[in-house]
């Protein structure tokens, strides 16, 4: 009898333990509309069908759509198809100033032009990318599942499963700011997002 009470107990504390753990996840699209977003810059940003859709705009300029709340370490899984150019990309622990933006990108582009590496805006430029081979992990056109891994100076990226670089950068421990989806300049731009799902670390 003992020995079920502590077992019956033990299960108690495990369905606790993973309810905690579920309710960390937060959802950051409603799959309705931008609430808990800022857009920046003029480039269209807006909800169809349940997705959220970033296009290029007349200005065919830099946009940038950014969480209203900063997240510093976390778990960030989303999902993303590209039409036309596809040239985008996740910012994390970012901030902008009319359509400059600091912080590091996850890079989502047009095969072979190194998605799920890591960038630098207005800094060091490329830190990291992409062994030619894990280029291949890209569905160009189709959906593509991405997860960010951000803990201290420590960003893995993974695209479709596959690990595509990891990299551990002592500027970007210290960086502070949100999340920042991208329109890259130049026009012709359309991506669609959706599941966009973060896990506090």
């Amino acid at each position: 009898m003992k020995t079920l009470i502590t077992t019956c107990f033990f299960c108690c504390l495990v369905l606790a333990f993973l309810g905690c753990k579920s309710d960390t996840e937060i959802s950051l699209f409603n799959g309705k509309d931008l609430n808990g977003w800022t857009i920046y810059g003029t480039e269209k940003w807006y909800v169809e069908d349940g997705l959220l859709v970033s296009e290029s705009g007349p200005d065919k300029a830099y946009g940038y759509l950014g969480t209203n709340e900063s997240y510093k370490n976390f778990e960030l899984n989303l999902e993303f198809k590209q039409e036309a150019d596809g040239n985008s990309g996740v910012f994390i622990r970012s901030t902008v100033e009319g359509t400059t933006v600091s912080g590091w990108q996850v890079e989502v582009a047009p095969p072979n032009l190194h998605t799920g590496g890591i960038y630098e805006s207005y800094g060091r430029g490329w830190l990291i990318k992409p062994e030619a081979e894990k280029e291949k992990a890209l569905k160009y056109g189709d959906w593509n599942k991405m997860k960010i891994v951000v803990n201290e100076g420590r960003i893995t990226s993974y695209l479709n499963g596959e690990e595509m670089v990891d990299l551990e950068d002592e500027k970007i421990s210290q960086g502070e700011g949100g999340i920042l989806l991208q329109i890259h300049d130049g026009g012709g731009i359309k991506v669609y997002w959706r599941n966009i799902v973060l896990k506090p670390l």
